[in-house]
């Protein structure tokens, strides 16, 4: 079972975003790395490859969008990127999060995502600014909204293959098909990985253990045991093989389990979505256009407010919403009104969509939909419409209704004119928020809150800065300023000899 005796500098679990941080950053230290992937090489990089790529990060005008992008001139005159300071990172991290995200670890993640990034421009990670999605053209110039500005070029899949060349460019092996299974561990320090690989089981030794892994959202047994009744029936947004191995192996040698167990990133997704991720769809599957829209339920009501936010801040939690409506599905009706605010994942060939020119017609072609309830709902919302207060997406204009059970609280707008368009939905799980405890090291620490030696974890497999909800772009980012962080602190304790 024995492998070598070769002894790594620093193993780290996954092939992702955070655990390619983690690995160039135990590199950047002098260590001799490799990086161990459960899946085959075609689908190889856990979420990172399901996502679009945008990262959240902290900029105080357009120099620092420089650091990042190469910026035309012409770019610079007809955009206004506004600012996105570290109090507004921290006051939205710790807003959406309930005030119940670790201080310490926002702290980290806030006031160390820009110097991060640009340590991965540093790499070949390229970046670009998502004026797709983030921007709306007004009076002729586009004005970024959100606090998201950035993604990598390419999306997730092209974050993913960026890494892998930087990885390979400074000589740190990926190994395909390789699961890690268990922890070497002695009783008082982490010394190698146990795998299975090619039908056989091996020992991997190591000075020192990166775990980046991921959560265990595609495990329909630990999802209902933690998020509870009814999550089994969650479609998975990103890979099939985040099945919480590397969380486990950590709890069963004494790692302190940390954060919102019962929660996590959950969006509205296609309601005929396959189990998995689709890599050939990416993202695609999400409908993120809803703020400028309603929903309605298999009742044929309204359940939420889809105006509370900016999308960057309720769609990680409205996947749940979604999920506990009857029949756990929904549908996000439109009108040729704001027919362009839909995003480009609305035209794609797999979409769920009904479309008609009449709301009758609309209501006889919403399977599985009260269509009485559902033409009274639309009357009563188009009544209680504040038209008089000016429409603008930018901005939380304000534009609401009155009256209603669950007011809509901006972009309020009736839906009067056709053809009338409906997009069904479930929800998409996207990664759980509990895990293991890390210290400012990263350092994953034991049931006494001690560090465990020679273990260290970035990534969806670490607990305690995410609860209930995230700002949209801040997952990515934490796994590159954790990964960072871990590989960092992992590759000093190997060179140390501790």
């Amino acid at each position: 079972m024995s492998d070598s005796d070769k002894v790594w500098d620093v193993i780290v679990i996954g092939a992702g975003n955070a655990a390619g941080c983690a690995a160039l950053a135990a590199r950047d230290a002098g260590c001799d790395v490799v990086m161990l992937e459960r899946a085959p090489e075609d689908e190889a990089g856990g979420n990172t490859r399901f996502t679009a790529g945008a990262m959240r990060v902290v900029y105080n005008g357009v120099e620092d969008i420089q650091k990042l992008v190469e910026l035309s001139e012409t770019e610079i005159e007809t955009t206004d990127f506004g600012t996105y300071t570290q109090d507004q990172f921290f006051d939205d991290i710790f807003r959406v999060t309930q005030y119940r995200c670790d201080p310490e670890m926002a702290e980290t993640l806030v006031t160390r995502s820009l110097d991060t990034l640009v340590w991965m421009r540093s790499k070949g990670i390229e970046f670009v600014p998502i004026y797709g999605r983030q921007a709306f053209k007004i009076d002729g110039k586009f004005k970024f909204w959100g606090g998201l500005t950035v993604e990598t070029r390419g999306g997730g899949p092209g974050l993913y293959d960026a890494l892998q060349a930087s990885t390979s460019k400074n000589g740190i092996p990926t190994l395909f098909n390789t699961r890690a299974l268990e922890l070497l561990y002695d009783g008082v320090k982490v010394t190698g990985v146990r795998v299975k690989s090619g039908g056989e089981l091996r020992d991997m030794k190591a000075k020192c253990v990166v775990i980046a892994a991921g959560g265990f959202q595609a495990n329909p047994e630990m999802r209902t045991r933690y998020l509870g009744p009814g999550w089994e029936l969650a479609k998975v947004r990103g890979t099939r093989f985040n099945t919480g191995d590397a969380v486990n192996m950590a709890l069963k040698i004494g790692a302190a389990s940390y954060g919102n167990w019962s929660g996590g990133h959950a969006v509205g997704w296609d309601r005929n979505a396959p189990e998995f991720g689709d890599l050939a769809v990416g993202d695609q599957f999400q409908k993120h256009s809803y703020p400028f829209f309603v929903m309605v339920n298999a009742e044929g009501r309204r359940f939420v407010d889809e105006g509370a936010d900016f999308r960057n801040y309720t769609y990680a939690k409205y996947g749940r919403v979604i999920l506990n409506q009857p029949g756990q599905f929904a549908y996000q009706v439109l009108d040729a009104k704001v027919a362009h605010m839909k995003r480009d994942e609305y035209s794609i060939k797999q979409v769920t969509k009904v479309v008609a020119n009449t709301l009758e017609e609309l209501a006889g072609k919403l399977e599985g939909v009260d269509a009485r309830q559902f033409l009274e709902t639309i009357r009563e919302y188009n009544a209680a419409v504040q038209q008089d207060i000016p429409y603008n997406p930018n901005v939380k204009d304000g534009r609401c209704t009155r009256g209603l059970e669950i007011d809509k609280s901006n972009w309020a707008n009736t839906i009067d004119t056709p053809p009338f368009e409906a997009y069904g939905v479930t929800c998409g799980l996207t990664f759980t928020f509990g895990g293991m405890r890390i210290n400012g090291e990263g350092q994953v620490v034991d049931t006494d809150l001690a560090p465990i030696p020679g273990l260290y974890a970035a990534g969806e497999c670490v607990g305690g800065l995410f609860y209930f909800n995230y700002p949209g772009g801040s997952g990515l980012t934490a796994g590159s300023v954790f990964g960072r962080l871990a590989g960092t602190s992992a590759g000093a304790a190997a060179k140390a000899g501790n």
